[in-house]
């Protein structure tokens, strides 16, 4: 039994912002959103599309369009980043959508209220990815509670080490946040198994070295996947680089998830006020690329 937020309803019960369904003991007894969905994938031999977006980006209130698009085409998660003045290891096509969007006057508290009115109609696992100087300045505690009460079911904190990372990780247990760091292609096999402990819901394999941004070749991850699964039984998700189909199904052939950032917020750029089609269109694209696994090969 986790906790989670609900939404009463006028004629009693409450409305599982979960599942999705209605509780009448305030509790519902199923895992987390992300846990549900990997659990799932694995039942059927499938893979995850996990698009990136940039909330405020290309238009302040994007998400509310953009997302439904990418529920429709297939994704099965979407991690939404706050804008940063400073973002880290992301690439000139990402940071110049952040830096439009915090022009544009996005803020988290705009986020957040975007995301819950987003939470009722969208099954989406919903990602936040966010500097740790964003939720230090807010208070720890209090940025977990109000992402969760949003509607968030996981944090990804690409600038957090893991030396660091027990009382985030606390904090977004007690709101029942998945919580995931970022595992370097240069970080030691033992200490890339212990990130990934240290993770709830999926790790996050970092495919290549450097910054995002589109690359022509497929990564080269087996190997990598293989290490952290035989020291972790977590899910995978992996990115950086990828913008192809072909690349999705070389990812998905061994991690759970692939994930797909500046290709898509380039794409959303160009499309302008077309960005809900242009989001449809190349996620659809991509989905054509996951890999499904023959009932007897071996998934780790």
């Amino acid at each position: 039994m986790c906790p989670v937020f609900f939404r009463v309803l006028p004629a009693g019960g409450v409305s599982c912002r979960l599942c999705l369904h209605i509780h009448h003991d305030g509790r519902c007894n199923l895992e987390s959103r992300l846990d549900r969905l990997f659990a799932s994938l694995r039942e059927k031999g499938s893979t995850a599309l996990m698009p990136f977006v940039c909330a405020g980006h290309p238009a302040p209130g994007s998400l509310n369009e953009v997302i439904p698009a990418l529920e429709k085409a297939g994704a099965s998660a979407v991690e939404i980043g706050f804008p940063f003045s400073d973002p880290i290891a992301d690439g000139p096509v990402i940071a110049a959508a952040m830096h439009e969007a915090l022009q544009n006057g996005i803020t988290p508290q705009k986020i957040f209220e975007q995301v819950r009115t987003l939470r009722d109609s969208c099954r989406l696992a919903l990602i936040a990815m966010v500097s740790v100087s964003i939720i230090t300045r807010m208070g720890t505690e209090n940025f977990m509670h109000r992402a969760a009460e949003a509607g968030f079911d996981g944090i990804i904190i690409p600038d957090l080490t893991v030396e660091q990372s027990a009382p985030f990780r606390e904090a977004a247990d007690k709101e029942g946040l998945s919580f995931v760091l970022l595992i370097s292609p240069t970080t030691p096999d033992d200490r890339a198994v212990q990130i990934a402990r240290s993770c709830t819901g999926f790790c996050y394999l970092l495919a290549r070295t450097g910054i995002t941004g589109e690359r022509k070749e497929a990564p080269e991850i087996a190997e990598r996947v293989a290490v952290i699964r035989q020291g972790c039984a977590i899910p995978i998700a992996c990115g950086f680089g990828i913008s192809t189909a072909d690349h999705v199904q070389a990812v998905t052939r061994h991690a759970d998830a692939a994930i797909v950032g500046s290709a898509l917020v380039r794409r959303l750029a160009e499309a302008g006020e077309n960005a809900p089609a242009a989001a449809y269109s190349y996620t659809a694209e991509l989905c054509r690329g996951l890999y499904v696994r023959d009932e007897r090969e071996e998934t780790g």
